[in-house]
Formats: C-alpha cells, structure tokens, sequence
C-alpha cells in the first residue's frame, strides 16, 4: 500500500528549507527559548534578509503596530553613496535627499560605512524607513534627527551621538518643502506630533541634550531593542506639563538596554500612557522612571539593577501637585537587585495597554530579560551573518 504524504506537509518543508537553510532543529529550539525576543526573531533567521529587508515593516509590536505603510510595490529603495549634507539643496546620494525630497515610501539604505555630520536637523518625510543593517552608520557630532509632523517613519540600525543644540534657520523639510526652524536642542532623536513611528535597534548616546524626545501629540510610538548609554537625560515622552494634547500619547518601550551611565528618564512620563516591559536598567543616578501631570505606567518583567551608591528607588514623581494616589505607576513582574525599589500607586486598577491584534506581544518572565535585551542597540555584522 503506498502511503501519500500532504502537499501542504511538503511546502511547509520547503519554505522552512528555503528562509533557513543553516538552521538546525538545536538551534531553532534555543532561540524559541526565549534567547532571541520576537521582534529579532521575525527577521533575524532569514540568511537572506538581505534581499528582502522590507519585510522588516512586518516586525514591530506595540503601539506603531505593524509597519506594512513602509512597503510594497510602489517602495522606492534609496542607498545613501554620500556624507555630504546641504541642508536647503540636497543633493542625491546623501541622506538628506532620500530621507526628505522623495515623495511617498522610500526605503534608504547605506553603500559601505559611514559616519555622517549633518551641518541642520535632518527632517524625515513620512512613510520613510532609514535602515543601517549591513554596515556601521553614525550620525554625529552636529546635528541629528527630527520626525516632524510626519507618520509612518522607521528608524533601524544606527548610531546617532554628540548631538549639539542648533540655532533657528531654514531647512529642508518632509515632502521636500523648506521650512523655517526654532533653536534645536541637541537630541538624538525629536518627535513633534508624530505617529505611527518605531525606533529599533539603534545605539544613542553622549547628546547634549537627551536622546529621545517623544512631544506636542505624537503618539502610536513604539521602541524596542535599543542601547541607551552615558547620558544625563535619556528619553522624554511628554513635551510639558501644560500640554495637554500629551494626554492621548501612547508609547511602548520593549527588549531597551538602558545603561552603563544613565542618570534619569527611562523615560520620563507627562500626561499620557507608557508601558515599558522587559527591559534592562543597568543602575540610574536620580531616577529610573519618573513623570508629572498624572501619567500612567505599566512597568512589566523589567530588571532595575540600582546603582550600588546613592538611590535605589526606581520612581520620581514631580511634587508640584502631590496628588499621587490619581497616578498610575503600577509594577508587575518586575525584577529588583542591588536594592532596587518601586512606589507604586495605592489601589485602583493596573492600567492595561488594550493593544488591537497587531500591536499585542506575550510579555515574558522578567528571567530572560538578559538574553532578550543582549542585542540591543546596533547589530554587529560580517558578510555571512549577524553577531549577537
């Protein structure tokens, strides 16, 4: 009697043969074990990432949600050949153009490494995707990123550091239109009411100002697997206490490394919602968490390793008001070493994410946070493969 096997049993074989032809069933086993988190996982396996980089946009979790804007047939793929920037004329080649003239999806890659100095705030158009996979980019030593009023926008794979604060002028900005701008603090990364944006895998660092600033409504913010390092003021979500269109900014901090060096605000929160899970504190100076203006928090499975000297508290709530019992800053899971401790809000109840189906993610046991967050920041490559 010949037995037949399902054609559907074969294909399946085929695709897992064909997306991962040096991915032994050990391996496969180790990395389901939680030593890769799922954002890492959804892309990472594939030896041929190269050839199918946009299918990166498939990856993300959290409130960004899904990236699949930044593909598709109409994409137009973009490589960076130079490190010259002018920032009223760009001229093709250089990041500027990409990231500003081109109209619609444009997905921007780099020729070889680079470490380039933007002599003004590089302003992103929406429905861009800057990705450094590949080779070492560093954006440095002058000015640095701005997502203004734009949507859609993925920012993976780099360094950007010594950021300094610039001085009002004119600038390229989204859609190809020079636009006047204000003085520029000196962040690595600025959002001004922007959505749908997500910030992967990036090394921030050593900025004059701070490295993250979430502000004036933007929202639908997720950022993951990234390095936060040497830094006074890390990541600001919430632009001041009397903006209260911040009240509707939802933002995820996932799979971060926050750490050696950080003094305060990872993150600070005003007004709106954050859920930080599974993520790493290497110790803190002043504060791990903090916020104003009755924000809410979930912390879940994060590790707080304190400093060994000075404070060990995990919290710092702005004293302007005092009404602390109306905030919600709630632990669950967390882990805590070194004396590590969190305030949390006296009864009510944990405030949920309520995240839609493509957004949700299995948060995970606080025990593997190390091995979630070992790759955080920008991913180290040779020409075969992806160190961890």
């Amino acid at each position: 009697m010949v037995s037949f096997i399902p054609w559907y049993f074969l294909l399946t074989i085929m695709i897992i043969s064909l997306f991962n032809p040096n991915l032994s069933f050990a391996k496969q086993s180790k990395i389901n074990g939680l030593k890769m988190n799922v954002i890492d996982r959804c892309w990472r396996l594939n030896p041929e990432w190269r050839r199918y980089r946009s299918q990166l946009a498939t990856c993300s979790v959290g409130y960004a949600g899904k990236m699949t804007n930044n593909m598709d047939k109409d994409l137009v793929h973009y490589k960076v050949t130079n490190l010259g920037d002018d920032p009223i004329n760009p001229k093709p080649g250089t990041l500027r153009y990409g990231a500003s003239m081109i109209q619609g999806k444009v997905w921007i890659t780099f020729q070889r490494d680079m470490h380039i100095k933007l002599k003004k705030p590089l302003l992103i158009s929406s429905f861009t995707t800057i990705d450094g996979r590949g080779v070492n980019v560093n954006i440095a030593d002058n000015a640095c990123l701005m997502i203004f009023k734009a949507t859609n926008v993925i920012i993976h794979g780099i360094r950007v550091h010594h950021c300094k604060p610039q001085a009002p002028g004119i600038v390229m900005g989204p859609e190809g239109k020079v636009i006047p701008l204000g003085h520029v603090d000196g962040d690595a990364i600025r959002l001004v009411t922007a959505s749908k944006i997500w910030i992967d895998h990036n090394t921030l660092y050593d900025c004059q100002d701070g490295l993250l600033d979430v502000t004036r409504g933007s929202t639908d913010v997720t950022v993951s697997n990234n390095w936060f390092k040497n830094q006074d003021k890390v990541m600001l979500l919430g632009h001041d206490d009397g903006y209260v269109r911040d009240q509707n900014m939802k933002v995820t901090v996932v799979y971060n490394h926050f750490g050696p060096n950080c003094n305060q605000r990872m993150p600070r929160i005003r007004h709106g919602y954050a859920h930080v899970a599974n993520n790493l504190y290497q110790g803190w100076v002043q504060y791990a968490i903090g916020g104003s203006m009755e924000p809410s928090l979930k912390s879940e499975a994060n590790l707080f390793i304190a400093p060994k000297t000075g404070s060990k508290e995990v919290t710092w709530r702005k004293d302007s008001h005092k009404n602390w019992d109306r905030w919600e800053f709630h632990s669950v899971g967390d882990a805590f070493e070194n004396g590590a401790s969190f305030t949390i809000t006296k009864g009510g109840n944990v405030p949920k994410p309520n995240y839609s189906k493509e957004q949700s993610f299995q948060v995970v046991d606080v025990k593997y946070v190390r091995s979630l967050t070992r790759s955080s920041g920008m991913l180290k490559y040779n020409k075969t493969s992806i160190s961890p």
